[in-house]
């Protein structure tokens, strides 16, 4: 593994269609549009929307249906998947949506990979119905799809029209060390989860490069890290707006989840010390400050991790406050010395 410094790196997004409070879905997607054309003006790689089911604070459950609306609206940007959980869908279908994606929009379309639900047990049985027993097999639904994917599958009896015989990537997702051994025993660039499940991040990535077996698809290990990012012109002014992030984290451990919260001034009278305790370490990957703090502490993170690629997610309240986080968030990357990027929000 070699160092990498920040302006080795390439950056990205990750985006839930976070509902806020006292907004709905439809408003979500809007901001959504706002901040990937942004991103795409800005330098971003690419825009990825996570599959989620039954949260009312995460509107990206129809992942593939937002990949288009995205795509349809930017031009170059890459926009994909992180992911589709595919044990909810039968990989020809997948199949399918994403050669329709790539036939639509050539040449820019990801498909990130995840072997969980994205939701709780009872929302999967809706989902699955009588297939929420069946046996699941991530890597040999990835050779489906890979399959379905391929000009060679043109005299078979099941066919992908459209994505037969399309370049259409696959990454493998991942949040424990199951995953870093599938995406390096495949060859498959490798994202990790580690802006919400960051126990196992050093060590799957250490196991996916040691265990990397080069295929036509991938020479050598890629490793993403997505963390989230909370940037701002001032350190106080991100540790304010990071409170709701915090709140959000609150949801999932507590199980009351709520719209994305405005911040506070203080999050001593929301949280007690052991629900404190479990949400910062949740939040272990984070970036919270002004450009200078960033730019340390992630300069810091691509040196020990050696990471190719940073996708950051932002879960912040106001809409021009979370479109400026992206704006430093990438200035912090591109440049040397800090200088306000010139681009209207």
């Amino acid at each position: 593994m070699s160092a990498n410094k920040l302006s080795d790196i390439k950056y990205s997004v990750l985006d839930l269609a976070t509902v806020v409070a006292g907004s709905t879905p439809a408003d979500s997607f809007k901001k959504s549009m706002d901040v990937a054309q942004l991103a795409e003006k800005v330098g971003y790689t690419r825009y990825w929307f996570a599959e989620h089911h039954n949260m009312m604070n995460v509107a990206s459950s129809a992942t593939a249906v937002l990949i288009g609306y995205i795509a349809g609206g930017t031009s170059k940007i890459r926009v994909g998947s992180g992911g589709i959980m595919l044990p909810n869908h039968a990989p020809l279908i997948v199949a399918e949506q994403f050669g329709t994606l790539a036939s639509l929009y050539p040449g820019r379309i990801d498909l990130g990979l995840g072997r969980a639900p994205g939701t709780d047990q009872t929302t999967a049985l809706a989902i699955r119905g009588e297939n929420f027993n069946a046996a699941h097999n991530f890597p040999r639904d990835i050779v489906k799809l890979q399959t379905y994917f391929s000009a060679d599958n043109a005299t078979s009896k099941v066919r992908a029209i459209p994505g037969e015989g399309l370049d259409i990537p696959i990454w493998v997702l991942g949040s424990s060390t199951d995953s870093a051994k599938v995406a390096a025993a495949m060859g498959l660039p490798y994202a990790f989860a580690s802006h919400f499940a960051p126990t196992y991040f050093k060590e799957a990535i250490q196991i996916y490069r040691d265990n990397f077996k080069p295929s036509e698809y991938l020479q050598k290990p890629y490793v993403m890290a997505c963390v989230n990012v909370v940037a701002a012109d001032t350190d106080g002014e991100a540790e304010y707006l990071s409170t709701s992030v915090k709140q959000f984290f609150m949801g999932v451990v507590t199980g009351k989840r709520q719209l994305l919260p405005p911040p506070v001034k203080s999050m001593d009278s929301i949280w007690n010390v052991f629900e404190e305790e479990a949400v910062m370490q949740m939040l272990a990957y984070s970036f919270i400050g002004g450009p200078e703090r960033i730019r340390a502490e992630l300069g810091a993170f691509a040196q020990e991790t050696g990471i190719n690629e940073v996708m950051a997610t932002s879960h912040i309240f106001d809409h021009q406050s979370r479109m400026y986080s992206y704006k430093v968030f990438a200035d912090v990357i591109r440049n040397t010395n800090f200088a306000p990027l010139n681009i209207d929000l």
